[in-house]
């Protein structure tokens, strides 16, 4: 489960960040996963490095590779999945 663990960089009042969520919560009723939000504004080198691409799903490895931005890519979710598997 640990590998199956995500992370969403957005910031507070970002509908697209809220829609985001609301899709990643929507699939965890089909798909056993778990995600933390990060807030980049309370760190400027997360500000610096993702500013105006939020939201940005990555994965919560060492490597953070990078799954999408702005929309949730279901696609793009189920290959990072199908890759940790």
């Amino acid at each position: 489960m640990d590998r199956k663990k995500l992370i969403v960089y957005g910031r507070r009042d970002c509908h697209l960040c809220q829609e985001m969520i609301a899709a990643l919560q929507k699939l965890q009723k089909q798909i056993e996963f778990q995600f933390e939000v990060i807030d980049i504004d309370s760190d400027p080198q997360l500000v610096n490095q993702y500013n105006e691409r939020i939201p940005v799903l990555v994965s919560a490895n060492d490597k953070q590779d990078e799954i999408c931005h702005y929309y949730l890519d279901e696609a793009a979710l189920d290959a990072y999945f199908a890759k940790i598997r």
